[in-house]
Order: C-alpha cells, then structure tokens, then sequence
C-alpha cells in the first residue's frame, strides 16, 4: 500500500544526448491523508450521480449527447491548436472554406474515434488496443498520419521546444512505453486493489499524459480516456461528462497540476484539480439539461400552432436536436419531405423564430437553431 503524499512521479535516465522521464509504475493500492481529497471526492461523486439522473429520464437523450459529443470533439481538438468552431464542425465538408477544413477534418476523426471507442465499450472492456484503434482514426488524414497511427511510438518524442536539446518535457524512452501502458491497463482492472474510481480516472490520466505513448495526439486520447473509464465502468450510463472544456478554460493551471507532479512529486494537487473539475462540469451539464428540457417543452407548444403540419414540425425539431445547423436538403433528405415541402416547414419554423438564416444568399441557403446551439456555446 502506497500513500499519495509521499508519491514519487519518477526518475529522469539519462540517454544518450537528453535525460527522459520514466513514471513511477501505479498499479498498486494508494491512500491519502488530505481529508479536502475525501470532501472534493464525496462532492463529486454527487453532482457525477445527479447528472446522470438526468441522463435517464430525458427522453431522446441520444439526440442531446450527439451535441455534447460535438463540443467535446471541438473543444478537445482546440486546445491542441484547432480554429474549428463548433458551428462549423456541424457542417458538412463541402461547406466549409478550404483553408479551415485540415482543422475541420480534425475534429471530426475526433468525433469518429469517440464514437467508435464508445461503441466498442458494448463488447469489449477499456484496453491499450481500444486505445490505439481511437488513435489510428484520430490520425487518418490529417497532420500526424504518419507518425504511426494506431501504434505505441517507437522513437523518442518530447513536449515543447524544437528539439530534444531544448525541450520542456521529454517522456520515457519509447524502449519503456509497453511496460508502462501495461501497467496501466492493469490498474484499470485490478480487483485486488480498491480505490475509488474518479481517483482512478485522475491517476490514469497523469500517467498516460506523462507516458505520452503516441507520437501525435495524446491530448485528445488522454482526455478521451476520462469518458471512455466513465462509461466502461458504469460510472455513466450515458457519455454525458467531458472535461476538456473545464481544460481549456483552464488551460495553464491544468498544465502546471500535471506538470507539477512529475517537478515536485505533488500528486495531491492534481487529483485536487481534476476532482474540482468533475465537479464544475457535472454542475454545468445538470444545468445544460434543465436548459434543453426548458426549450424542448417550449417549443413543441410553439409547434401546435403549425396545425396539421405539427408532425412534419415535431420531426424536425427531433432532427435539430442533433443537427442544429441545416439546408433545406437536409431536412428533404432525413424526414423525407419533398423539397417544396422541407422549404415550407423551414419558413414556419422562421417565422418561429426556431430557424434563423445564417449565410444571406438565395440560394444554398443554411439555417441555425441558435437558441439550442447557444447553449452548448
């Protein structure tokens, strides 16, 4: 058993021109003696479980998770460098200007992998293979396919700077990153050590960052693997809880938290931090869904008004809930309507004010559902 207020994150080796950072292995039983982790862990796992709640007895709650997945995907992808608003990650790549789609692109191998992890999780339990098939659809296409997509590096890699000379971090040797990954599956399923799970979650995240075993794309699976953990382990029913807005608000301070276990061993302050995140974004999600049950109620008494249209109406508004940006070929094509029909429903819904055009153009024409897109902005 092994105490988080003497954790040691690790030894630097040297090589043969730079020092690498090789973590201290953490499949083991680990305590603490700061009850302020005991207070922040009760709290969470409350606001964990009342989101939840709500995640069960929404109806349609697929439609509304599709739009959590989206801001996921371009919130995750923006903190490494992406300009993708989520607007934009909405449309279709067609639509949208040729200097913005390599970050486009991005956001929706994002999208794919989480979708395809998540799916996955119905057959197959949290894995360094689940992981690597993420990664290789995060890569396929954009900047990083080549640098290996879907395997553990094989060549040193670093974190800031330009060269191994001159970097911020440099994670273990690519010698060491099967055992470490190893060991860290390992931890997710060991039943002879008992830990709870959101610490965990906060342990298995420092450890893969610190592990950095891609070459590209670590960021996003390392805090893909926060939701991926939820969910395997019924933490969630519903993929309901992602942190990376939390993250990106706080960009320096969740840099600093991870960099300052490995610097001064303070483990402590991390798992302080990502508990507070938890937190914070449980709140803000139970908020978002008292928001969209508001609207929702909102709008389908605005939708009686349409007579005997209300049902092509209802079909829509289940459509935008997913897709709160569209053309009127969408709307022909999903709830199968005639194209004079699907511009027929757009103008009621105009003169709603449910859909409001965006691009000022006769034809071609797009139209968003801000009052529910607001809400996840």
């Amino acid at each position: 058993m092994k105490n988080i207020n003497n954790f040691k994150s690790g030894l630097h080796k040297q090589q043969k021109l730079y020092k690498s950072f090789k973590p201290t292995l953490i499949n083991s039983e680990w305590t603490w003696n700061d009850p302020i982790i005991n207070v922040l862990l009760e709290q969470a796992n409350s606001t964990l479980g009342r989101l939840d709640g709500y995640s069960l007895l929404i109806k349609d709650i697929d439609l509304f998770i599709g739009m959590h997945k989206v801001k996921e995907a371009n919130t995750s992808s923006k903190i490494e460098g992406t300009k993708t608003g989520i607007d934009e990650a909405l449309m279709d790549e067609k639509e949208i200007d040729p200097e913005k789609r390599d970050d486009w692109k991005e956001v929706n191998n994002y999208l794919k992998a989480m979708d395809y992890s998540l799916n996955k999780l119905n057959k197959l339990p949290l894995s360094c293979r689940l992981l690597k098939d993420a990664h290789k659809i995060l890569m396929q296409g954009v900047r990083g396919e080549n640098k290996s997509p879907g395997q553990f590096r094989k060549s040193q890699n670093w974190i800031g700077g330009s060269n191994l000379t001159d970097a911020f971090f440099i994670p273990p040797h690519q010698n060491e990153v099967a055992d470490l990954m190893g060991d860290l599956e390992k931890f997710w399923h060991n039943d002879n050590i008992h830990i709870p799970h959101l610490i965990k979650i906060a342990l298995s995240h420092y450890q893969f960052e610190t592990i950095h075993p891609f070459l590209d794309g670590n960021g996003r699976i390392g805090r893909l693997l926060i939701t991926l953990y939820l969910v395997a382990f019924k933490l969630l029913s519903k993929p309901c809880l992602f942190l990376s807005d939390f993250f990106e608000k706080n960009r320096t301070s969740y840099y600093d938290a991870l960099s300052r276990v490995r610097e001064s061993n303070d483990m402590t302050h991390w798992i302080k931090f990502f508990l507070n995140a938890v937190i914070k974004t449980s709140e803000k999600g139970q908020i978002t869904f008292i928001e969209i049950i508001s609207l929702e109620k909102e709008l389908d008494q605005e939708i009686l008004k349409l007579g005997r249209k209300s049902t092509n109406g209802y079909n829509l508004l289940r459509y935008l809930f997913s897709k709160p940006l569209i053309n009127a070929q969408d709307v022909s094509d999903v709830i199968g309507l005639t194209p004079a029909t699907a511009n027929s429903i757009i103008r009621d819904f105009e003169k709603l004010n449910i859909l409001n055009e965006i691009t000022g153009n006769s034809r071609n024409r797009m139209f968003v559902f801000s009052r529910y897109l607001n809400i996840f902005k």
